[in-house]
């Protein structure tokens, strides 16, 4: 096994043993990149020279006996709306900001506080505002779209050229890539993680979270990214237990993002999972609902209750997310878009566009409706502890393909439909895990979400290790064809 096989968990243990360097981790997988990069297109900076200076330096430190935990030494991606002092962040676009920040982002310096070493910055679909990553190819199959609009970072981490990657997920952002390549994606909390030095689409739906192979690699990079208080609510800490996610960009007292329990356990007894009636199986590719539906049986089998439930509002859900979305995208754009709309994407500038038109009114009435759906989650989440359902509707669709015709003779765009499962999270800011399964009929991946109540990220990464641990589906990356 090559260094770039390796999983994060796996890479920190060899380099915490001294039989695996930083260095010797980073030239494997920057030598993964030049094998494949120009197959996938997962990159739009590659920082190869600073990465190795910082694994040398990591290297150093961990012989000198100054081990800064297991991200130290471990090479990461991050998507081109986070600023990393001396990369540019262009958000993919011609509109990008012509000057590299002169400082981190919040989430870009925990990650370097905690060692970690940075091989550059990774391919979103312009300013996150698709689904698609139209630079990037899937890594499973280079005919289909990697996914949106953390498309880079999903391939990257899939295909082994990154050992774990941050997105931003507003819409589904994370999970639709991490479902579409066959790797794991967490959106945390709203307001668990600081959007500080992150390029906004939507400042009430944004979120930041990691792309990795596994439950306890993304565990580990969400622990290091939030700090050591303790969740909220746990002994040491100030904070009770939150019931509805924040309303602005400041969150709780910072925690860690798992509670785990040993590897080998894969014990749900007494807890309730909750499967939806409607809504989340209502248009779903037939392979796509056999394998979620596979992996649920899976968490039965580990002793976890389950439960038929409705979804609160369902009918009202695609309205409200874009009702929320699209003019707080166009008031984030507001100038350039007066002054250079000629610099936008045709697809992104007439969502801009769009967003303009909107009236105030209707704004306020989203706002209204996800309050809504915040205090019926709640409620929900009195009745459950998670709730399991498909992350996608499909798996990766030809890139191109526009729309998609279901068995009932429903004609929907692609971008709403991947976008569908994945809203209600962002509206109510709960935390949502997307885990690979499948394949599908197709031989692709689709993925299973696991979605719980706010700043429960430790249950609901417990039942995703869970699934993992009784499944096998734990794997390396996948390979590239050429």
């Amino acid at each position: 096994m090559q260094p770039y096989e390796l999983t994060l968990t796996g890479a920190a243990a060899a380099i915490r043993a001294g039989e695996l360097s930083p260095v010797e981790l980073t030239e494997s997988v920057l030598g993964r990149i030049g094998a494949v990069e120009d197959r996938l297109g997962a990159y739009v900076t590659l920082a190869a020279d600073s990465a190795r200076r910082s694994a040398v330096r990591a290297e150093r430190e961990i012989a000198a006996g100054h081990h800064r935990g297991p991200l130290h030494g471990i090479p990461f991606g991050l998507k081109d709306l986070i600023d990393a002092a001396g990369l540019p962040t262009t958000a993919s676009s011609r509109v990008g900001a012509p000057h590299p920040p002169a400082t981190d982002s919040a989430v870009a310096a925990r990650l370097s506080a905690a060692g970690a070493v940075l091989l550059g910055k990774t391919h979103t679909h312009e300013f996150g505002y698709g689904l698609t990553t139209p630079q990037t190819r899937n890594a499973r199959d280079h005919t289909r779209i990697a996914g949106g609009s953390s498309g880079g970072s999903a391939v990257a981490v899939a295909a082994g050229a990154a050992t774990f990657a941050l997105g931003t997920d507003t819409g589904g952002s994370i999970r639709i890539p991490a479902a579409l390549n066959g790797v794991v994606g967490l959106k945390p909390t709203y307001g668990l993680l600081p959007l500080h030095g992150v390029t906004s689409l939507s400042w009430s739906l944004d979120h930041v979270g990691p792309l990795t192979r596994t439950v306890d690699d993304a565990a580990l990079v969400l622990t290091a990214l939030v700090g050591s208080q303790g969740p909220p609510g746990a002994p040491g800490t100030a904070a009770t237990t939150a019931t509805t996610a924040p309303t602005g960009r400041s969150g709780p007292p910072a925690a860690p993002g798992a509670d785990l329990p040993p590897p080998e356990s894969a014990d749900l007894t007494g807890l309730r999972i909750g499967i939806p009636r409607q809504h989340y199986f209502e248009r779903v590719d037939p392979g796509v609902e056999a394998s979620v539906r596979a992996a649920i049986g899976q968490l039965h089998a580990c002793g976890a209750e389950l439960m038929d439930i409705d979804i609160p509002m369902a009918r009202y859900l695609q309205a409200t997310q874009w009702g929320l979305m699209v003019p707080e995208a166009t008031a984030a754009h507001e100038q350039t878009l007066r002054s250079v709309p000629e610099l936008y994407g045709e697809d992104v500038r007439v969502l801009l566009e769009a967003g303009a038109l909107v009236p105030a009114g209707d704004y306020l009435r989203a706002q209204r409706s996800r309050a809504l759906m915040r205090e019926a989650w709640t409620e929900l989440f009195q009745q459950v502890d998670v709730v399991a359902a498909p992350s996608v509707p499909m798996a990766a669709v030809r890139a191109g393909q526009q729309s998609v015709q279901w068995p009932d003779g429903t004609v929907e765009a692609v971008s709403d439909a991947y976008v569908r499962l994945c809203a209600p999270a962002n509206i109510t800011g709960i935390p949502a895990l997307s885990l690979p399964v499948g394949p599908d009929g197709t031989g692709l991946p689709a993925g299973l979400q696991l979605m719980g109540r706010p700043f429960d990220e430790a249950t609901v990464l417990r039942v995703g290790r869970a699934y993992e641990t009784a499944s096998g589906s734990v794997g390396g990356p996948v390979p590239v064809a050429a």
